[in-house]
């Protein structure tokens, strides 16, 4: 036995022989990993746990959306495989989590405390799973909790715990655990009455950011740019918080924002599933974003001190096995890292990364929360390797948010901190170019590829004033902006959006003047192959041609050219080994 130190850390490495090493006079160093699991010997999974409660999210609302209903529906078949009786509450009949080939019981149900006691009083319950319903699952967990109600029925809360669940939507209690861990935030005060939070606001200036307590969807947050606007919004965001409690926090507008999707295990094992960075930056929430996997404008230096921090975020949350979401701002200029929150549970971030990256995060965040380690899942996503790995993307995802204002008249159209689509759409293409395109393609508001067409009647000054303020068609108006002949530094600043995102939408505005030299009959084939592998699509291409073509015209001349799709695997390794998974998507190399 030897020992060694490295960086302040203290290792004790033990070398063990066996008979037949001693009579060659050799040996073998045992891992770090054989060692801990030498001395604390890894659990099983939980044969105690016979039964467990699945709490839904409820009503489909905006700000709540059905990716909720995806996790459910995989925690549920993934509990059922191991031979769990599963139990599911949900008050929303028109999900796939409610149907009952999905739980062996579905209650159609409001979600309150009464309905739960319900529940447990006509089940033997060993477990509740709060995590797959979103915030709505667990603030009621927390309420039957404060009943005792749990401890009444001996029911085990697994996937979270309490602690982590008022730690990480509390907004003070948030706050002190990373001054404590060291990690920054924005300057910040947690108020409970209007007076307690127009003080600390005058305190520290303006622009600020409200942000409520024990809400989803930003609901009640917004922005203050001025005195006259903070009555309002500290009343707004009051009123929305069930504890009636605010963080007065200074707004960092035109950061850089970044989620990543984590999963931990009971031996303390954190993996990082994906990271996501949002094309727009800080001040639109998250699923009015548009979002892009992996995340295309970090330094390796910034990715690496992102991904120590969200591990030791995760790992001072509390003693739980599952999944968790942080999310980071990045200063542009300095790359500052500030930790902006982190919710114990999957999100619509988390169904976004599992189709992403094939790696189904609601079904190993189940199996985790039941006692399994990551290292012990075997044969559950490439059926080669154990879950004990993080995904590698030779492909780029690009999800696009979907709204639906034209059915909310009057409705305020521009986009902040509380979410407004209804859906959205996501695109896998080998750039990002390929991939933006084919997310507009299908949105199903008239866009071909991205561009309206003829539809922007704005001049170049108008669309650069236009696009500063963040609406839902600013992609298609940046676009616009550069064919009319703006400026990349010009439309950054207007924006905040990253030099490199805009450039990328450069080189389609560049294709895009290239083809409209040419009719179907004199386009190079070498511009029409550079086009397809670029996400034009065949209506696009049709459309910004000389002369009349249609989309069956250009069809058959690329068809005739050998310009055909091929089909690629989503097989969250890069193909670093053979991996079995039915998930492809279709490109033009």
């Amino acid at each position: 036995m030897f020992s060694m130190c490295n960086d302040n850390a203290y290792y004790t490495v033990l070398f063990l022989f066996d008979r037949e090493a001693e009579k060659n006079n050799s040996f073998f160093p045992l891992s770090i990993l054989h060692l801990h699991n030498l001395f604390f010997p890894p659990m099983p999974k939980d044969n105690s746990i016979k039964s467990v409660l699945i709490i839904g999210s409820g009503p489909i609302i905006i700000g709540q959306a059905c990716e909720f209903d995806y996790s459910g529906s995989q925690a549920a078949r993934s509990l059922r495989e191991e031979g769990i009786e599963v139990i599911l509450i949900n008050s929303n009949p028109a999900t796939i989590m409610t149907d009952p080939m999905m739980a062996d019981k579905v209650y159609l149900l409001p979600l309150t405390a009464e309905s739960i006691e319900k529940i447990l009083e006509e089940n033997q319950i060993d477990a509740v799973l709060p995590t797959m319903g979103g915030q709505t699952a667990l603030n009621l967990c927390k309420e039957v909790d404060e009943l005792g109600i749990w401890n009444k029925y001996g029911v085990r809360l697994i996937g979270v715990d309490i602690a982590a669940i008022d730690t990480a939507e509390d907004r003070e209690q948030f706050r002190q655990l990373m001054v404590k861990i060291g990690i920054a935030v924005a300057p910040s005060h947690v108020a409970n009455s209007f007076l307690e939070g127009k003080e600390f606001a005058q305190e520290i200036g303006f622009p600020l950011v409200i942000r409520p307590s024990f809400t989803l969807g930003g609901t009640g947050g917004g922005f203050v740019h001025g005195k006259e606007d903070l009555d309002a919004a500290l009343e707004i965001g009051l009123k929305a918080s069930p504890i009636h409690e605010v963080l007065v926090e200074k707004a960092v507008l035109g950061w850089k924002e970044y989620e990543l999707e984590l999963l931990r295990d009971q031996n303390n094992n954190v993996v990082i599933i994906c990271t996501v960075e949002n094309v727009d930056p800080m001040g639109v929430h998250t699923g009015d974003s548009i979002t892009v996997a992996p995340a295309m404008t970090l330094s390796d230096t910034a990715f690496q001190d992102m991904r120590n921090k969200a591990i030791l975020m995760m790992r001072s949350l509390g003693n739980f096995s599952g999944g968790c979401n942080v999310q980071f701002a990045l200063n542009p200029e300095t790359e500052e890292l500030i930790a902006v929150e982190i919710n114990p549970r999957v999100s619509r971030s988390s169904a976004l990364a599992s189709k992403a990256t094939g790696y189904p995060i609601a079904k190993i965040a189940s199996k985790l929360a039941i006692g399994y380690s990551l290292d012990e899942l075997k044969n559950q996503i490439t059926m080669t390797t154990s879950a004990y790995f993080e995904p590698a993307l030779d492909y780029v995802i690009v999800k696009i948010p979907r709204w639906n204002f034209d059915k909310f008249k009057g409705a305020n159209d521009t986009l902040g901190l509380q979410m407004k689509s209804v859906g959205e759409v996501m695109a896998i293409g080998r750039s990002f170019t390929e991939a933006i395109q084919k997310a507009c393609q299908s949105l199903e508001n008239e866009a071909i590829g991205l561009g309206y067409y003829g539809k922007s009647l704005m001049k170049s000054e108008e669309l650069v004033e236009y696009i500063k303020t963040p609406k839902w068609d600013r992609i298609f108006r940046i676009k616009d902006a550069l064919m009319q002949g703006s400026t990349v530094k010009s439309i950054a600043q207007a924006t905040g959006i990253d030099r490199w995102f805009i450039y990328q939408i450069q080189i389609i505005c560049n294709l895009e003047k290239d083809i409209a030299q040419y009719s179907l009959d004199t386009i190079p084939t070498d511009l029409l192959k550079e086009s397809k592998k670029n996400g034009f699509s065949d209506a696009q291409i049709a459309r910004i041609l000389h002369g009349d073509c249609t989309d069956e015209d250009v069809y058959e001349k690329r068809k005739a050219l050998g310009i055909t799709r091929v089909y690629k695997m989503v097989d969250t390794c890069s193909a670093e080994f053979e991996a079995k998974t039915p998930y492809f998507y279709s490109t033009f190399e």
